[in-house]
């Protein structure tokens, strides 16, 4: 059964899905902070409760990675998504104590984290490397379709229904995600175990992933600025209603998700990861810089350049994920995988409370601007290709 050729697709819808839905629940709570400053929030400390699903991942990204290296790809798919519904239906129900709520969500994210890693290994096994990088452009669409979805739905459903339809939202979505997975995930099959092969430690040797962890790192400062702050902007600074900041949010989202597939894409064109990793660096920190201008000067053109800025910035992370698992190798790239989404959840966890605490003083378009200086930063520190795709 694990030979048939159908598979490899239908296990990318697969894993799509499940990182959708698992995205929906760690960085859905960030579309809470306008209903939770209107309560009495400050917006540094919404911006913490929001956060507290980031801080969750961030605790058990690389134990996640052990496990799937031990077991495989399903059992830890379904696990995660089912465990992180339970918790989302946890908050929701203590969602009038905001200790609770951030308890809950911490443990929702700390329990979604498994699908990251688990199901980015699901394709690269199951894809041929001249067909990977649009593969696992694909699946790293999820992300971005899966914010667009909280944003649309969390907002809404906060201003109206109340905060715990808010957040039961996602839960549902996981919970049938974590059904799919059980029912139909295989996982793809790897080389025989051996001391040579389970041993050799892909970071001994080389800074070849040391440097894409940084990059990588670098590049999540924007990216989560935009998605954290875009939606309040809107509101706040353009007077948009929930709905149509949720909309415009989720359609850049749409366009995030594009922008992945066309970089995995034309990384697998190119034979390189790393070079369209430059590039997307370059491009990003450019579109940040722009974007901080044109809101200080109160320029129209600065609402398009925040939707093509939340496209751009979330096109690295594609390249780097795939470039991460196949330097690793399969007994590796679980912990790999795992250290690479750490070092993001690390620095993430810090973005919103961070620009929340800069937009009262500097205002958005300085708070947002000075966030383009960390992709140039990035730009030169992106390693040359040490992978011969060819040879894969």
């Amino acid at each position: 059964m694990s030979q048939q050729r159908p598979h490899p697709w239908v296990m990318l819808l697969l894993s799509t899905v499940g990182q959708a839905a698992s995205s929906a629940v760690v960085n859905g709570p960030a579309f809470l902070i306008p209903a939770l400053h209107e309560q009495g929030m400050s917006l540094s400390a919404a911006g913490w409760v929001a956060t507290a699903s980031i801080i969750g991942g961030t605790c058990t990204l690389i134990l996640w990675g052990a496990v799937v290296d031990a077991i495989g790809e399903r059992l830890v798919m379904t696990a995660s998504l089912g465990l992180s519904a339970l918790s989302l239906a946890a908050a929701a129900a203590t969602h009038d104590s905001p200790v609770l709520l951030g308890l809950f969500l911490f443990l929702a994210g700390a329990t979604a984290a498994g699908t990251s890693s688990a199901s980015g290994r699901v394709v690269v096994g199951w894809f041929p490397p001249r067909r990977r990088g649009t593969a696992m452009g694909v699946r790293q669409m999820a992300q971005p379709v899966g914010v667009g979805l909280a944003a649309v739905a969390v907002p809404v459903l906060a201003a109206g229904p109340g905060i715990a339809a808010a957040v039961l939202a996602p839960a549902l979505v996981a919970g049938l995600s974590a059904l799919a997975c059980a029912a139909w995930v295989l996982d793809p099959a790897r080389p025989e175990r051996t001391a040579a092969t389970v041993g050799a430690n892909p970071y001994r040797g080389s800074d070849y992933l040391q440097r894409i962890h940084a990059v990588s790192m670098l590049l999540v400062i924007p990216q989560f600025t935009v998605w954290s702050f875009m939606l309040v902007w809107l509101q706040v600074g353009r007077d948009w209603s929930p709905g149509a900041a949720g909309a415009l949010v989720a359609f850049a989202q749409v366009l995030g998700a594009a922008g992945r597939i066309g970089s995995g894409h034309l990384s697998d064109v190119v034979g390189s990861r790393t070079r369209p990793l430059r590039w997307v660096a370059i491009a990003a920190g450019l579109t940040m810089l722009a974007v901080g201008v044109s809101i200080r000067a109160d320029w129209a053109v600065a609402v398009p350049l925040i939707v093509l800025a939340s496209t751009i910035t979330v096109a690295d992370n594609g390249l780097a994920f795939t470039a991460v698992a196949e330097r690793a190798g399969p007994f590796w790239s679980g912990r790999a995988l795992g250290l690479q989404n750490t070092g993001q959840y690390l620095t993430a966890v810090f973005v919103p409370p961070v620009i929340g605490f800069l937009v009262p003083l500097w205002g958005y378009g300085l708070a947002f601007g000075v966030t383009g200086i960390f992709p140039l930063i990035a730009a030169p520190l992106v390693p040359r290709d040490e992978t011969d795709l060819s040879a894969l």
